[in-house]
């Protein structure tokens, strides 16, 4: 929804701030006055390229500004166009593109009267309006095709990708065994490499490790070794135990000491019995590395690449090996989820052919209660060769029209008046009510070449129309005026300096003089009471 627009120095406006509620808001004022500025100035919100000539004349730039409400987050937009043909757009104060401004905000409103943001006529919108019209009908047929087509797409893609890898292994099944022999032949293990790696120092070294270790052990546990000299340092210190305490601490800290290197000599013991002193030994292990070496090389860079070489090869053997009992199981997997979408597209096109006569007659009375008689509504239906079926089924779904009996029914797109075309947007509109799924709708010319009661029935349309989205109708006629729930009224002013238009809000006594001014230029006592019974009309009709 629309909650408020700031318009300044764009064409004849030097500002104006409107703000907007739900229901229906009306744009009044005489030819000429500037209310299709303001539609202007909503269009560069909605992404609408922009014309440096719309800059107010001595300004240096235009500044349009647009607050809107999703349902779930405020969107903030903001576009300055400057006299020199520049732009600028920020979306929620950050900058932004046309095209950003587009996608965020032109999908929250739809403009009728121009061709301009109107997903009405674009034949792609025009099957999910069916959908949405029909209910649950074609809904739940929807969803099931849908589902069933993505079976389908998986079981195709699951044959496409068994047939390329039978047919990738038969074309290279001897250097695949190749691989998987040479792997197999080696048999490395993961991380084997590392661990050979950190075994090759102590096979390299092993007569010069062994001897440090010794010579350690001697060193620590040997006559006279290191063992022995902290013996005797704590046997002087316990000849005088008890006397000094600082004594006996160092007599404490002497025990653990003898525990610390007891356990070092140990273990230096034990790593010196632990060396291998087999010249073999290092050349198997040397040995081993450059067949894992060779390996990486060839199939790496790392020992996992090889491990996963091998794996991929292999499979790729063994789809070779089975590679036609794999292709049929895949088919007859890809035959049975086609089937099943094949019957969920016909129950789909089944329950939109059933909806669509139900539909066009709901779009004929509604059209003929906006001058339309003899207009005539078809939803054509063109079956899809089965490669070309979408997400939204198989058939492609348009909206055509034909302006009166014997008359060829043609695409929406193809309606040349503005007016004519305002009201179909309208009859379409009333007759999806919340199904389009926009939550602005603004309509001009909507009242293009109509009066009378046909006016009146068109503003009671848009009155309904409004209790589901909100409504925003530049109109001529005071009977569209009358059923609005908001009315602003737009007004050039000229004096010696130039021509300005203003932008107020009316209600009340003056909201009463404006419609007297549309029945009939003046504000006379017979204009004013013909007004106040159109208000009053107006009123009793929306409220039932």
């Amino acid at each position: 929804m629309l909650t408020e627009l700031h318009v300044r120095d764009l064409a004849l406006i030097e500002e104006a701030w409107l703000e907007f509620g739900p229901g229906m808001t009306v744009l009044t004022g005489e030819t000429g006055a500037g209310k299709t500025v303001l539609l202007g100035a909503l269009k560069l919100l909605l992404g609408e390229r922009a014309d440096s000539t719309s800059v107010r004349t001595g300004a240096d730039e235009a500044l349009v500004e647009g607050r809107f409400d999703d349902g779930v987050d405020e969107v903030l937009v903001k576009r300055r166009v400057s006299s020199d043909g520049r732009s600028r757009c920020v979306l929620n104060g950050e900058m932004a593109t046309v095209g950003a401004l587009a996608q965020r905000v032109g999908g929250l409103v739809d403009l009728h009267g121009q061709h301009e943001h109107q997903a009405l006529l674009t034949p792609a919108t025009h099957v999910g309006y069916l959908d949405r019209w029909a209910g649950d009908v074609c809904l739940a047929a929807l969803a099931a095709y849908r589902e069933s087509r993505a079976r389908w797409r998986e079981a195709n893609a699951e044959l496409a990708d068994v047939r390329a890898r039978v047919q990738a292994a038969a074309r290279d099944t001897e250097r695949l065994s190749f691989v998987v022999s040479e792997i197999e032949r080696i048999d490395p293990k993961p991380d084997e490499d590392v661990e050979l790696q950190a075994r090759l120092p102590a096979l390299a070294h092993a007569e010069r490790l062994s001897d440090a270790a010794s010579e350690a052990v001697r060193s620590l546990r040997g006559d006279e070794g290191a063992l022995d000299r902290i013996a005797e340092a704590q046997a002087a210190l316990q000849r005088v135990s008890g006397i000094d305490p600082a004594l006996d601490a160092l007599d404490e800290r002497l025990t653990e000491a003898v525990a610390l290197v007891d356990d070092i000599g140990a273990s230096a013991r034990a790593y010196r019995d632990s060396i291998e002193h087999d010249p073999s030994a290092l050349d198997a292990v040397q040995a081993r590395l450059s067949a894992l070496s060779g390996l990486t090389k060839r199939y790496g860079p790392t020992l996992e690449a090889v491990l996963e070489t091998w794996r991929a090869s292999a499979a790729l053997l063994a789809a070779a090996a089975d590679g036609e009992g794999a292709i049929t199981q895949a088919e007859a997997r890809e035959v049975e989820a086609r089937s099943s979408m094949v019957d969920s597209a016909m129950a789909l096109d089944a329950a939109r052919r059933q909806a669509a006569p139900g539909f066009t007659d709901a779009l004929r009375e509604a059209a003929s209660d906006l001058a339309m008689d003899g207009c005539d509504f078809e939803v054509g239906m063109t079956e899809l060769a089965q490669e070309a079926w979408t997400e939204d089924g198989p058939q492609r779904v348009e909206f055509l029209y034909a302006v009166g009996p014997g008359q060829m029914a043609r695409p929406l797109a193809r309606i040349a008046s503005g007016g004519e075309i305002s009201r179909v947007m309208l009859a379409l509109k009333s007759v999806l009510g919340n199904a389009d799924g926009v939550g602005t709708l603004v309509f001009d010319e909507v009242d293009a070449g109509i009066g009378g009661s046909t006016a009146t029935a068109v503003g009671a349309r848009l009155a309904s129309l409004a209790r589901t989205h909100q409504v925003v109708v530049v109109t001529h006629l005071a009977q569209v005026a009358a059923f609005a729930d908001a009315h602003f009224v737009v007004r050039k002013l000229v004096d010696d300096e130039g021509a300005m238009t203003m932008v107020s809000g009316v209600e009340g006594e003056a909201r009463l003089a404006e419609v007297a001014r549309m029945l009939s230029g003046g504000d006379s006592v017979t204009a004013l009471a013909h007004a106040a019974e159109l208000l009053e009309g107006a009123q009793a009709t929306s409220a039932r």
